[in-house]
């Protein structure tokens, strides 16, 4: 290309991503869309007991009210990539958005657990097609180098803190209105993204002439929708039930059949040059490590603030808020203007090594620990560590990806962050209630015991958990060192290259 030309020529998709002027306000939009998908994962948590109580569900089938969200959004991410790389990013992220706000308005309006758990699973199938549309259009929006450390950076932190902020507005919803609100909050987002959208977002049309993979899209999701499954199910099941044995064995055989079939495939569901980069695989490998540990958190430090402490909804959402303004500090203000001048994983591994520093402080808790002196700070580390991984994550696995395989690479990451949540959930879970029936089983001497023995049982479990999860984030740690090479973007890594052209 001739860069001498004046008018004439053809600008390249850097050039393009500076001049938009709407590029800001169109980054407003796609954050807003992803942090209503973040926090819904994990927004109707601290809600769950009044659902439960109103609804009439039975211990047994509680569950679903989160793995119906996380089971239909992981399994269908990749399906979801391929569909906005087909019909256009930006229509896709539009039906995405108003069948999210329709499904959220039908769960909040729900009679039965049934409507429920089927209005959750409706949100994450267009949670599916909404997140990688998201990512994809913020992609191929920010393709200057400095523009796109800070864009990622406001992504990162959206991503690492959203769960974060999802309990914190559970919180407030269920103590000063119901848990209905937690669902119906996402109608009025939902409604302002979508005329955000609109009026501001710029796309490439869809790549028609390539076909949607339909062996791909079976094997590839029932891979994935029968691992979650899977891991749900070994919670109430145990890990030995024929029922978990058969979803892990069938999930195998499902991808193991699923990633020979991409070799081959005309238009394959996930072009396999994506995971065969070494710094893609790395980052989502270590992006899955890492939500695995966060999630065992949430999920044990919501249940200590409000049954071992004694905490309100609203005040253990707040108590989450450090955790998510540390998440954004590390994202905004470090890794984004730090991605520049040092390499992708000088910021990974000292993110992971503050996380799981955290995650050992928090193994020391008692039932009569102080939130001041020993959990904040644990918290405090572990949301610095996460928000200097999450934005060089983001900003890494997607640089360089050609604009037909944006939406798929987008949906990958994706895809480990749900992965790695319902994986986290789950085992962590099952390890902690061992370790506490365990501990209590060794301790109680009979009735008299029992006040003191269960709560420190129960607190038992939750440690050993969270060391569980300390050691899972200093495996991510290593996998980012060893597998994430990619150089600085100022000195010719991959984040510096500017998204090619679309043909066409």
């Amino acid at each position: 290309m001739d860069s001498g030309r004046k008018g004439e020529a053809p600008r390249s998709s850097a050039d393009a991503g500076r001049t938009d002027p709407h590029r800001w306000w169109g980054l407003v939009v796609i954050a807003l869309a992803q942090l209503m998908v973040v926090l819904d994962a994990t927004i109707v948590n601290i809600a769950l007991p009044s659902a439960q109580h109103d609804l009439h569900m039975s211990d047994a089938n509680r569950q679903w009210v989160i793995t119906a969200y996380t089971l239909a959004f992981g399994g269908l991410l990749l399906l979801g990539g391929r569909v906005s790389d087909l019909v256009g990013r930006k229509r896709t992220f539009v039906v995405g958005l108003i069948g999210f706000a329709a499904a959220s308005a039908l769960g909040g309006a729900a009679t039965s657990s049934g409507m429920l758990f089927g209005a959750r699973a409706l949100q994450g199938v267009f949670a599916a097609l909404l997140a990688p549309s998201a990512l994809s259009l913020l992609t191929t929006t920010f393709t200057d180098p400095r523009e796109r450390g800070k864009a990622f950076g406001i992504y990162g932190a959206l991503a690492g803190s959203g769960s974060a902020i999802g309990f914190i507005v559970g919180g407030l919803l269920t103590e000063y209105l119901n848990w209905r609100w937690c669902l119906y909050v996402n109608v009025p987002i939902a409604v302002v993204a979508v005329l955000g959208a609109l009026a501001l977002l710029r796309d490439h049309p869809g790549h028609r002439e390539s076909r949607l993979d339909v062996p791909g899209v079976l094997l590839g999701c029932g891979g994935l929708v029968a691992i979650v499954y899977g891991f749900a199910e070994a919670e109430p099941r145990g890990w030995s039930d024929p029922l978990v044995i058969a979803l892990f064995a069938s999930g195998a055989v499902l991808l193991v059949a699923f990633v020979r079939w991409q070799s081959r495939a005309p238009s394959p569901l996930l072009p396999l040059h994506i995971v065969r980069d070494r710094n893609r695989a790395g980052c989502f490998l270590t992006m899955m490590l890492a939500v695995i540990g966060m999630f065992g958190l949430f999920l044990f430090m919501t249940y200590y603030l409000q049954v071992i402490l004694g905490y309100s909804p609203v005040r253990a959402g707040l108590a989450f808020l450090p955790l998510t303004a540390a998440i954004i500090i590390g994202s905004t203000q470090i890794s984004a203007r730090l991605l520049q001048r040092v390499a992708p994983r000088l910021l990974m591994v000292p993110g992971m090594l503050l996380a799981a520093s955290g995650l050992l402080l928090l193994t020391r808790m008692t039932v009569g620990s102080s939130y001041t002196g020993e959990i904040l700070p644990a918290l405090i580390l572990m949301g610095l560590g996460m928000g200097l991984t999450f934005m060089p994550v983001f900003a890494t696995a997607t640089a360089g990806v050609a604009p037909r395989d944006a939406g798929v690479t987008s949906a990958t990451v994706n895809t480990s962050q749900q992965v790695g949540g319902s994986i986290g959930t789950a085992l962590l879970n099952t390890v902690a209630t061992t370790s506490s029936a365990a501990y209590i089983s060794a301790h109680l001497r009979g009735p008299a015991s029992q006040a003191a023995v269960v709560p420190a049982g129960v607190v038992h479990g939750y440690t050993v958990a969270i060391a569980w999860a300390a050691g899972v984030m200093l495996l991510a740690g290593l996998v980012a060192g060893l597998m994430v090479t990619a150089r600085a973007p100022g000195r010719g890594a991959p984040a510096e290259t500017a998204v090619p052209e679309s043909v066409g």
